[in-house]
């Protein structure tokens, strides 16, 4: 059974927005509701009702005096003078009626403290028979009150009883906070602009596309201390790659001097010796060389530019065809990638000399799908089994039955196409394949 504790934090994992931006609207905006709402809640518990509890208290007693005179001047000449009082000296509009019957009672409003405390005044201090009509937007209230011998008819304007400042003071309240939520607003793009520039800056170095233009640090000074340290890693790490391109260059010319040597010594030597093995050993140092000092040499310094895949898959097909192999190639969507041309091609080249090694049939195909490009290479050979397929991708790896060799190979092929594949932000996985062997997934940000 799961804990309430844990399915609250995970409803809250799952509702919270993920970004910075919005979180940190939620930081400020949280507070802000929670203390207008307490500010609310005291100002209608302590303001609103008190001052409505007395202003009502008050008109009350202003009646009940009305009928304290009536009942003591019950002469109808002296009601003139009554209702003159009572207009002139206690905003009171009121009048005579005949002994009617008080009008049925009207439906009471769901949330009224005005009815609540009139009736509760009347009730208190005059204890008579009584209509009020607090409903409407009229700004006058109508309390009728049975007499003995007539009914006292009063209009009093709704401001004398309730407390009608409480639209102001929520007006107030709800503007000022849409002020400071639209300079928070204001501010907090500023702020945060910056570290999407950053994150924007970071994800192209990864995926070894130049700087974004115009990238500066900005923002606060933590924010500007981390783009500063971010340019300083790059520098460093160019400046590495830089040097090791050099030096490899420097081995491989000297070494390539030597292996060129021994090819003219064989053949200076003539027919006197049987130089075919020696050659075919020098062939091979040389290819295993290559392959090493492609693998050391990693990404370079290649730019990013558009790649046409129609190009690179017809020259594959045309390739398997010359070594008697059926490979098939499809493509859903544009053909046109933005990658490392020269890099990306050899990617897809070894996974697909890899399958046509060990298989008869390939089936090559491309899409865009969630703003990825997912290659899958398809074969009917033996396939690896699950729990070496990570080992394959290992430099110098030899399995048994290794699929990433051949008699004069180095191991590396499959090492050096996940390295580009992660060099381009993307990664290579392996799976069982529907043709029976094994299938080779590449997949990188379109």
């Amino acid at each position: 059974m799961t804990h309430p504790w844990t399915a609250l934090k995970y409803w809250f994992s799952t509702w919270i927005p993920k970004g910075l931006y919005a979180r940190s609207l939620i930081i400020i905006i949280a507070p802000m509701v929670l203390l207008q709402s307490v500010v609310a809640f005291v100002f209608m518990e302590r303001h609103w009702q008190m001052v409505t509890e007395r202003l009502s208290t008050a008109v009350v007693r202003d009646i009940s005096a009305i009928i304290d005179l009536l009942e003591t001047y019950p002469q109808e000449a002296d009601y003139e003078n009554v209702i003159r009082i009572a207009q002139q000296r206690l905003a009171l509009n009121i009048s005579i009626l005949p002994p009617d019957p008080l009008p049925a009672p009207s439906p009471k409003p769901f949330f009224s403290i005005l009815d609540y405390f009139l009736s509760e005044e009347i009730t208190r201090q005059i204890n008579r028979p009584f209509w009020i009509d607090t409903v409407g937007d009229s700004d006058l209230v109508e309390i009728r009150v049975k007499l003995e011998n007539n009914v006292l008819r009063v209009f009093a304007r709704r401001s004398q009883a309730y407390a009608s400042n409480t639209g102001i003071f929520l007006t107030w309240m709800v503007g000022t906070a849409l002020v400071l939520l639209t300079i928070a607003i204001f501010f907090l793009r500023n702020q945060i602009k910056p570290i999407q520039q950053l994150a924007d800056a970071a994800e192209s170095f990864g995926k070894g596309r130049a700087m974004p233009e115009g990238f500066k640090p900005q923002g606060a000074e933590e924010v500007r201390k981390a783009g500063i340290a971010f340019i300083q890693m790059r520098e460093r790490i160019e400046r590495q790659i830089e040097q090791r391109t050099a030096m490899l260059s420097g081995v491989s010319h000297d070494l390539r001097t030597i292996l060129t040597r021994f090819k003219l010594q064989l053949a200076l030597a003539g027919n006197s010796l049987d130089t075919e093995p020696l050659n075919q050993d020098i062939t091979d140092m040389q290819t295993m060389l290559e392959g090493y000092l492609a693998f050391a040499r990693g990404e370079g310094s290649e730019e990013t530019s558009v790649l046409d895949l129609q190009i690179l898959f017809d020259r594959l097909k045309h390739d398997s065809t010359l070594r008697g192999k059926d490979l098939t190639a499809s493509i859903d969507g544009s053909p046109d990638v933005n990658v490392r041309p020269n890099d990306f091609s050899r990617l897809v080249s070894n996974l697909v000399s890899n399958a046509l090694r060990y298989a008869d049939k390939v089936d090559l195909h491309a899409r865009h799908q969630d703003g990825f490009l997912e290659i899958t290479v398809d074969d009917n050979g033996s396939g690896i089994p699950e729990e070496s397929r990570e080992d394959v991708f290992k430099p110098f790896v030899r399995l048994d039955a290794a699929r990433n060799q051949d008699a004069g190979g180095t191991g590396l092929g499959l090492a050096i196409a996940r390295d580009i594949a992660r060099s381009h932000g993307g990664d290579i996985t392996l799976h069982d394949s529907p043709l029976g062997g094994l299938r080779a997934v590449i997949q990188i940000p379109a």
